[in-house]
């Protein structure tokens, strides 16, 4: 009877659970509904627009050709004017002339026709003799006359063809209008994505030539696993907009999991397509945190800063005091634990002048890289690696399983490089970030300067156990930088070294 309930329990409640999921499912078809009916309503708008768009910009075409028209039509006409006008003088002129010759011949007296004749001539054509003379003139006064020296061509023909439009062409490309085509995806070019100096060069090119793309978005996510990005414990997507070009370059990268996934997609004026398929990137580096845990008391930690504190110790002492009369709570200043420091947090304390703090992380093999930066303020800090057996009351670089540099900035500044309580003085200048580099195989430890990728000095061993960084600081402080990768000036120096440098070559004297 009692498992026949709980099977009924067990029904109802999927019977219920699923009318649940399909009440959600209808209120989602419902709100699509009303979705396409909104987003449709926008696209009839954004259509009018364009096509007012369109309209407005033929009839400006129309005001501006109608415009040209008119202005020709009142230049010829002008122009053939000026002419009638010319012609009408002339005419006028020529038939006052005519109507003169006309009456002198009609004259029967001689003595009168002479004079009219000297009318047409010269003034000095005074007398009968000069008669011949003064007909020559009158030939050569009518000859020249306007109206022999007007022109009957027009100026200007009446044809306006040549301001005739054939909108053929257009009229083809307008019904051949259609809507915007969605933008197909992208394919990434994986042999040509770079990932170097915690920067990705990503690299895409469209499936066919495609003239309406307006421009590229990029995504792009962390994660740990390698292959296909999973749906379920994965970080969000990062977004780039609004990329021109075929290529992008993500720069100023920390890279503190094994892989990221990129994927891409196109946009045109009205809507955006699919997704490339997406891509997995390695992006391995290595990434640590300052070690608390066992830090020295006088030591303030926080992730990947670390401070001298003159009242650590004491403060300290002061917690462990009560901490022991009463019930054995933790102290407050203590309580934060990194799950990778905790693996290690029975590891005592460093004490006395060891003014040290571990990475919580260890390394056995590869290359490596991480920077340190020291804030100005600071009098005396050492940066380097160590095996795990370095005692409490170890200084860096004092014992013959770890190896540092140490810089000191008291009346003057120097820096020097020390390994099993050896000293070599380095004649150069302290950068204000300074870059570590391990070559566990190799048996390689440099130091350089990271904003010039100078060498400052190379440790030459074999390194026989796991590796710490470590740093140990008084007055001041550091900033620890992790999740670099090797620059690619560092591996370019190190394969141009070859064991011949000066500095690298005197460093088995204290290796």
């Amino acid at each position: 009877m009692d498992g026949q309930r709980e099977t009924l329990e067990r029904i109802v409640s999927t019977l219920a659970n699923k009318n649940d999921e399909i009440h959600n499912f209808i209120d989602m078809l419902n709100h699509t509904i009303k979705n396409i009916q909104i987003n449709s309503t926008n696209a009839i708008s954004e259509l009018d627009e364009e096509f007012d768009g369109l309209y407005s910009i033929l009839d400006e075409m129309k005001g501006s050709m109608a415009n040209t028209i008119q202005q020709e039509e009142a230049r010829k006409i002008q122009a053939l004017q000026d002419q009638l006008s010319q012609c009408s003088s002339a005419l006028e002129s020529s038939e006052e002339l005519l109507e003169l010759a006309a009456e002198s011949l009609d004259i029967k007296d001689p003595v009168e026709f002479l004079k009219t004749i000297r009318y047409f001539s010269e003034p000095s054509l005074g007398s009968a003799c000069h008669s011949l003379a003064a007909a020559r003139q009158i030939k050569d006064r009518v000859t020249m006359a306007s109206a022999f020296r007007i022109s009957l061509k027009p100026k200007v023909s009446d044809s306006m063809t040549h301001l005739m439009v054939d909108f053929t062409l257009e009229r083809h490309m307008l019904q051949a209008v259609k809507f915007l085509p969605v933008p197909k995806a992208p394919e990434i070019d994986l042999a040509a994505c770079l990932v170097a100096d915690n920067c990705i060069t990503v690299s895409w090119r469209m499936p066919e030539e495609d003239s309406r793309i307006d421009h590229f978005i990029l995504e792009y996510r962390k994660t740990n696993f390698d292959g296909l990005p999973r749906v379920k414990d994965e970080q969000r997507w990062d977004l780039i907009d609004y990329i021109k070009a075929t290529e992008y370059t993500l720069s100023g990268l920390k890279f503190d999991t094994k892989y990221m996934n990129i994927r891409v997609q196109a946009c045109n004026k009205a809507v955006a397509g699919e997704y490339s398929d997406p891509v997995t990137l390695e992006t391995k580096a290595f990434v640590f945190s300052l070690d608390s845990t066992s830090s020295h008391l006088n030591l303030k930690v926080e992730d990947n800063y670390v401070e001298w504190d003159p009242t650590g110790g004491k403060g300290q002492e002061k917690i462990k005091g009560k901490e022991n009369k009463s019930s054995g709570a933790p102290s407050p200043k203590r309580t934060s634990i990194s799950p990778r420091s905790s693996a290690r947090s029975s590891r005592d304390h460093f004490t006395g002048e060891s003014y040290t703090v571990l990475g919580d992380t260890a390394f056995e093999s590869g290359q490596h890289y991480w920077e340190v930066r020291a804030e100005k303020d600071c009098k005396s800090y050492s940066v380097g690696v160590t095996y795990k057996n370095l005692g409490k009351f170890d200084q860096l670089g004092k014992t013959n399983s770890s190896w540092c540099i140490h810089i000191t900035n008291w009346l003057q500044t120097t820096l020097s490089a020390k390994h099993n309580n050896r000293t070599k003085t380095l004649d150069l200048p302290v950068p204000d970030r300074i870059g570590v580099y391990c070559d566990f195989d190799g048996g390689l430890l440099s130091f350089y300067n990271a904003n010039s990728k100078e060498l400052l000095h190379t440790f030459r061993t074999k390194f026989t156990q796991p590796l710490l960084p470590g740093f140990m600081i008084w007055c001041g402080g550091l900033t620890v930088s992790t999740g670099l990768q090797v620059p690619s000036a560092v591996k370019t120096l190190q394969k141009s070294e070859n064991g011949l440098n000066t500095s690298t070559s005197s460093l088995n004297n204290i290796a």
